[in-house]
Parts: structure tokens; C-alpha cells; sequence
């Protein structure tokens, strides 16, 4: 294989990047990013080399970077060096330290060429065998269908141009040039899950299947094919599902319970906010739960109200739909603020005033639904039997047709238990037999909720 032409020719099927752009080339020192390092020099590429030194082999990380510190003089390239001390930067965010240097990189990388703006990208050395145990680890942890096809060439700014190279072939093309590299003596260990898999599965595999590189590389190309197919499909039917209001998304119960193959919709419509797939079969309970239950993903909540799902951010209360936890004092939102109080012992006579709402604990489950309100909301108005609608409520009450959008409710389980600042529901009024209140006091945007 003529494998420099081979490399241009990967490049521009592929579209990578063009050939004035500007390169930041990741370099380990070792076989892979050495490779690299020479064919982007052979071709002409305006590059700079940038090292991580994670600190975790001692002397070893030192000589790695005095290494490539030299190859880019070689090369007569800038280059750029980071380091970390990973082992604490794991421990503080609670990471593997694979997770963590991964990150660090990364973040680092995109950092870098994000200051250098217009068509930037950084070029990381992995190549097809790379590739080949990335699929077979996610098949055997599990996983959807993005991690059958492995790595893609170019995933935003990052670029692998030779996925398409066996790790054989970058080796002859090494010797043959007479390149120079360094050895990770960390590669030799099966302690991370990465070498174990290449110096004892795929082996074991080869013994009954002598070409199965070459056949699981061809099946890369497959599944790459079959995601891009996949993925318009799925998004054609997300398309018809998700409705964006402000920060939320909101998703119809009824028409997500008729989509098919239901467990990878959902799989695909919530993974994208942290929900992972042991957590299918819980968004599914969901849907056939009472209004009110909710499910949590690191950074989002998905909350069961009526006959809708609604994704909010978990840090933030600038929503539509806020959802207050029994332990909440304080609920900021769009149009002031509340503030959560429990009495003992309080009379049946509470001081009037629509600002504050005096609730029998008693009858309150939680969690709460704070939300404006929608046509069709009823309730039983204080001193009241029979339901109203808000819509007739606010004719009643004169309110002008500014100041009812800007109206908010309290509801528990599909009960509106507040119209707040306005009137609480008859229902959870304070009664003879009250022990505990609930008292929520209403403020402006501006002032305390006192």
C-alpha cells in the first residue's frame, strides 16, 4: 500500500478538511501519531503538534514529551503542551482515570482550535484496529446502533484520517522510512479494558475466524450506512413528537404510546438529555403514571403532567413548568417568587389576602406542579361547590386579557389546588379539623415573598 497517497486519497473522499486549513495534530509519541505526524509533514499540511502529559507513568510521561518536543523541531512545527495531574483531577469529579484524561484532552483540543476560529480541527492518529475494538467493547457493554459504526471520520472539529490504515500497515510504513517512536509500557498491561480486548479477545477470536478484522471492518462500513438511514427515520418521527416551548420540550402521551418500535423512540428521544438505557423501561412506566411523577437523568427531569411528558433542566427555575419538592422553601419562576411555610396549630380563620394561600397539609401530595394556565383549567373557587372554569373565573373577575396571561397555577394530580395570587381551591381549605398548614405566600419579581 502506498501509504501516504492512500492518506490524501481518505482525505478527500471523506471531505475532512481542506488543504490551507489549519491542524492541531494530537501526538502521543508513539507508533500511531508518529505515522501521522510524517504523512501531514509529506503532504504539505499546515499543522501544530499539541501533547498531553497526564502525569500518570512518572519518568515515562517526562520522556514522552521531551519526545515529541523534539519531533516537532524536526518537523519544524509549533508545538503546544498541556498537563494535568489526572489521578486528582479524576478523584474530584469522580471519574475512571481513562474518563478523565479523556476529557481533559478533549476539552483541551477543542479549546485550543476554538480560539483559532474559521475551519480549525484537530487530528487524532486512531486508525481501523482502533476502530474495531471501540465496536467490539460497545457491543459487549451495550449499546444502540452510533456505536456499532465506531468512529466517524470527522465528528465536528474532530478528525481521524486513518481509520481507513491497519495498525500493521502503519507499522511496515514506520520501519520502511526508518521513523522513530516511543513505547507506552502502559499498552502492555490487560488492567485496562481497552488492551484486554486486544491482546486476549480478538485473538481468541481470529483463532476461529482468521479474517475477522477484515470482515469487521467491512461491517463498519455497513452500520455506518444503515445508521445514516436509521437516523432519518428517527428523526422524521421525533419531528412529529416534540413540540419546543421556551426551555422545555414537550412530548404527547397518546401519540408517543403509538409509535413503533417504541423502546428505541424513546431510547433516541432522551438520551440526548443524560437519560440512559436502563432508564427505557422507567420513561415507559411513565406514560401510564398519574400526573405528577417524574424521572431524572443528571441534567434533566421528565415530568408525567395530564397528557404530556415535559423535559425541563434540572438547575433553573426559568421553565414553564416547575415541580416543588415537599422539602422547597423558596420557588423562584417567570412572574415573582413563592415561599413555602408548615404551621402547627393555626386557627380556621387565617387573615385574608390573595397573595397568601392558607392550605390543609393534609390534603397535599407532592410533588407540586407550578405552571401557567392553559384553556380548559377548572376548579372549585373558594367558597364554591360546583367547578368553573379559569376562563369564566377571570370574566368574573375582570381581568384584562394582559393580566390573565400572566396568571400561574398551583396543581397536585391534575387538581389545580391554587390560582396563584388569585383564589385557592375550596377543596384544601383550612377546616375545623386542620392539624398542619401549608401556607405559600406570593411575591413580585421584585419583592420578597413575605
Amino acid at each position: 500500500m502506498d501509504l501516504l497517497q492512500a492518506f490524501k486519497d481518505f482525505i478527500a473522499k471523506e471531505r475532512l478538511f481542506a488543504s490551507g486549513d489549519r491542524l492541531l495534530l494530537a501526538a502521543s509519541g508513539g507508533l500511531d501519531s508518529v505515522v501521522l505526524c510524517e504523512l501531514a509533514h509529506r503532504a504539505g499540511f499546515n499543522f501544530t503538534i499539541a501533547h498531553c502529559n497526564f502525569q500518570l507513568r512518572g519518568a515515562e510521561s517526562e520522556r514522552d514529551e521531551h519526545f515529541v518536543r523534539q519531533l516537532a523541531t524536526r518537523y519544524g512545527r509549533e508545538v503546544l503542551v498541556a498537563s494535568w495531574d489526572t489521578e486528582a483531577y479524576a478523584a474530584q469529579h469522580r471519574l475512571s482515570i481513562q474518563a478523565a484524561a479523556r476529557k481533559l484532552r478533549y476539552d483541551w483540543f477543542l479549546e485550543v482550535v476554538g480560539t483559532w476560529g474559521g475551519e480549525a480541527a484537530v487530528l487524532t492518529a486512531h486508525h481501523r484496529d482502533d476502530n474495531i475494538e471501540t465496536v467490539v467493547m460497545n457491543f459487549f457493554k451495550g449499546t444502540g446502533i452510533a456505536g456499532l459504526r465506531g468512529m466517524l471520520p470527522r465528528q465536528g472539529r474532530i478528525v481521524r484520517p486513518l481509520l481507513f490504515a491497519a495498525r500493521p500497515d502503519l507499522q511496515q510504513f514506520a520501519e520502511t522510512e526508518g521513523l522513530v517512536w516511543v513505547e507506552d509500557s502502559s499498552n502492555a498491561s490487560d488492567t485496562y479494558t481497552r488492551n484486554f480486548f486486544r491482546h486476549q479477545v480478538i485473538p481468541l477470536l481470529q483463532r476461529s475466524y482468521p479474517a475477522v478484522l477484515d470482515n469487521l471492518a467491512d461491517n463498519l462500513g455497513r452500520f455506518r450506512d444503515i445508521e445514516y438511514i436509521y437516523r432519518r427515520a428517527i428523526e422524521a418521527q421525533i419531528g412529529k413528537l416534540v413540540e419546543y416551548k421556551g426551555g422545555e420540550v414537550h412530548i404527547p402521551v397518546l401519540k408517543l404510546l403509538k409509535s413503533e418500535p417504541l423502546s428505541t423512540l424513546i431510547f433516541e428521544l432522551f438520551n440526548p438529555y443524560g437519560f440512559t438505557p436502563q432508564q427505557i423501561d422507567q420513561i415507559a412506566a411513565l406514560l401510564g403514571s398519574p400526573s405528577g411523577k417524574y424521572i431524572c437523568s443528571g441534567t434533566h427531569r421528565l415530568l408525567k403532567d395530564r397528557h404530556w411528558l415535559i423535559l425541563t433542566p434540572l438547575h433553573g427555575d426559568g421553565s414553564a413548568t416547575i415541580l416543588i419538592e415537599k422539602d422547597r422553601t423558596v420557588v423562584d419562576y417567570a412572574r415573582g417568587k413563592l415561599q413555602l411555610e408548615w404551621l402547627l396549630g393555626f386557627n380556621t380563620h387565617p387573615p385574608t389576602g390573595s397573595a397568601v394561600a392558607w392550605l390543609d397539609a393534609r390534603e397535599i401530595e407532592f410533588p407540586l406542579v407550578l405552571r401557567p394556565w392553559r384553556p380548559g383549567d377548572y376548579f372549585y373557587p373558594l367558597g364554591m361547590r360546583k367547578k368553573k372554569k379559569l376562563a369564566r373565573f377571570f370574566i368574573d373577575q375582570k381581568l384584562s386579557l394582559a393580566e390573565k396571561e400572566k396568571v400561574w397555577v398551583m396543581e397536585m394530580n391534575k387538581k389545580i389546588i391554587w390560582v396563584v395570587g388569585r383564589r385557592i381551591d375550596d377543596r384544601f381549605k383550612l377546616t375545623p379539623s386542620t392539624r398542619q398548614v401549608l401556607k405559600i405566600t406570593a411575591g413580585t419579581a421584585d419583592e420578597p415573598a413575605r
